[in-house]
């Protein structure tokens, strides 16, 4: 192995660790939101009926919207059947949902995976991070993410969709050209090296405004 490429390799490692630590901060963090919330809880009941005894039913409506606001930032409505996938998921819709991206999710996970947690958590929050960061520059109407996972034989499919200011990207070989800062085409290398590790198979295609990834992994 050439110099060039063990530092390539190695700057990708510090990528990768860096990566898996921002995802279980984020998901550590969601969680210690639910923790606070359910502790609140009985305060907040007891608020409301302060507020209906005195028959404020303005008061209670308000005070009802700011905890449907609150609660919508830890939302934990998608459930896969995947731990890991779950963590990894809700926690980068509360974050796009933070940033006014809209979010559409099917995802399904009906058996236990062969691909390792940490394989998972790589693919799915670099494909996360790329689609966040590709939304941005939209207004805010035309920002949205479309994820799609499930069990097509033996083989895991994970589909996301996005949206970006470029109607068409760049195409170099088999990988888009990308204009982002330094780092950012680590988490596309580490996506190509996982698919291939595990015998899959990845497709990019950027067309009309929308940027789509699918990928294949076997689970056998």
């Amino acid at each position: 192995m050439s110099i060039f490429s063990k530092q390539i390799d190695k700057r990708i490692a510090v990528y990768q660790r860096e990566l898996i630590e921002t995802h279980y901060k984020e998901v550590e963090n969601m969680y210690k939101q639910m923790r606070g919330w359910r502790h609140d809880y009985r305060n907040h009941i007891q608020t409301m009926k302060v507020l209906a005894s005195n028959g404020d039913m303005e008061g209670i409506k308000e005070y009802l919207n700011k905890l449907d606001t609150d609660l919508n930032t830890v939302d934990i409505a998608i459930k896969t059947g995947n731990a890991m996938a779950d963590a990894i998921i809700n926690s980068k819709v509360s974050l796009a949902r933070s940033r006014d991206i809209d979010v559409s999710i099917d995802a399904h996970i009906p058996i236990k995976l062969k691909i390792s947690e940490l394989d998972l958590c790589c693919i799915l929050g670099n494909l996360f991070d790329n689609a966040i960061e590709a939304s941005m520059p939209l207004p805010k109407e035309k920002r949205l993410i479309r994820v799609y996972m499930d069990m097509k034989g033996t083989q895991l499919y994970i589909s996301f969709t996005n949206f970006t200011s470029t109607k068409k990207l760049t195409k170099l070989g088999s990988s888009f050209v990308t204009t982002k800062g330094e780092g950012h085409g680590f988490g596309l290398v580490r996506i190509d090296n996982i698919v291939d590790r595990l015998d899959g198979y990845l497709s990019r295609n950027s067309e009309d405004g929308a940027f789509t990834t699918e990928i294949l992994i076997p689970q056998v």
